[in-house]
């Protein structure tokens, strides 16, 4: 077999949508669909006027909803992604000194985006190997809790929930949920920051941040602004507080995004919320992950069931089959995107199981992969 040839997959082993991507995730075609009915009213107007401004207000409602935040919650919204997101924590959500849990490059990133701030404490950070995650640790000295609620990079998820006897006013609990917002269950009560981009379970793309801010977060939020600290008016999460209350970001977003997100949102809602949408992930982890642990070539990366993601499975083969050689031949077939993550060096595949993928293409995948099993090149 030549660079060039590949296996062609029967018909009946090709999903009826290729996208297993872990982001930017698939787009429903309905989303899709509706964007372009839409067009000539919403693209291309001011997201100052009541065209845009009724979308964001949407999404803000929704999220609200879709979370069951309690009174005083807010949503805030502004451009740049996560990435941006961590910048914006740097200088108006913490104090003086963070507490990280780092177990993939996400978290990593975030804990070295603070160690590198010259206004504040180097970072206590708690690492664990690749495919586990550790715990957080009570601190009287720490005034922020910051943890992934699912690595995208690895494939692992954690609880959220507070440090034992730590008050909000005393520390935030800072929550990245850029792919797991939209897909596993979360109680509002045991954060304060719940902060994402839409590009993973809400369908849409990237470039905007959106944080679910408790009553202590607003407070640090505030105290912060007034302090005389000095911060970057784009990043600038009061600036951010101001704009979000109007139904606005501070700076022009693309409307294309919030439309998809908003769409995502309804769909979701619409179906049952997230308990609904968290039961569709789980039943699609349980196809990909059962499939895996009755493998005798595969088996899943991360060891311990509980810390499995039900968004995206990171799965390992033996070295009888090369995990590059499946998502080449898988992407030549039309099915793209389960390459693992590139940082991590190993043998395996990386799926998406995000609420906008039906399981039925997820059962589809596993066959595929199956029969490139077993036509793969031996080594």
């Amino acid at each position: 077999m030549t660079d060039v040839e590949h296996v062609r997959l029967p018909a009946e082993l090709v999903p009826a949508d290729g996208r297993f991507g872990s982001g930017p995730s698939k787009v429903r075609d309905e989303a899709v669909a509706a964007l372009a009915a839409a067009a000539p009213t919403y693209l291309g107007t001011s997201h100052r006027q009541p065209a845009v401004k009724s979308v964001v207000r949407r999404i803000r409602d929704d999220l609200t909803s879709l979370f069951g935040l309690p009174d005083g919650y807010e949503v805030l919204l502004g451009l740049g992604g996560t990435t941006v997101f961590w910048d914006a924590a740097v200088f108006g959500l913490i104090e003086r000194r963070s507490q990280h849990l780092a177990f993939g490059e996400f978290s990593a990133k975030f804990a070295s985006a603070v160690a590198g701030a010259p206004h504040l404490d180097a970072p206590e950070i708690i690492e664990s190997p690749p495919g586990t995650h550790p715990e957080l640790v009570a601190d009287p000295g720490v005034d922020a809790y910051a943890f992934p609620h699912n690595e995208t990079s690895t494939g692992v998820m954690a609880d959220v929930r507070r440090p034992e006897g730590v008050a909000a006013e005393d520390g935030l609990v800072l929550v990245d949920a850029t792919s797991g917002a939209g897909g596993l269950r979360v109680d509002p009560t045991q954060f304060d920051v719940y902060y994402f981009a839409p590009q993973k379970c809400f369908a849409s793309d990237g470039g905007l941040w959106i944080a679910c801010c408790s009553p202590a977060a607003i407070a640090r939020i505030e105290r912060l602004a007034a302090s005389g600290r000095w911060i970057p008016p784009s990043i600038d999460l009061a600036i951010a507080l101001e704009n979000s209350r109007l139904d606005q970001t501070y700076n022009t977003p693309a409307l294309a995004t919030l439309f998809l997100m908003a769409h995502q949102l309804e769909w979701i809602l619409e179906h049952g919320g997230l308990e609904w949408a968290a039961s569709r992930c789980d039943r699609s982890a349980e196809i990909v992950y059962g499939w895996a642990e009755a493998h005798d070539r595969a088996q899943p990366f991360v060891a311990k069931p509980a810390e499995r993601s039900h968004v995206n499975a990171t799965i390992d083969f033996d070295e009888s089959v090369d995990a590059n050689w499946l998502a080449a031949e898988l992407r030549a077939n039309a099915v793209v995107d389960t390459e693992s993550y590139r940082k991590l060096g190993r043998n395996q595949l990386r799926i998406a199981l995000y609420p906008a993928i039906e399981p039925d293409d997820l059962a589809t995948l596993i066959r595929a992969i199956d029969y490139l099993i077993e036509r793969a090149p031996r080594h």
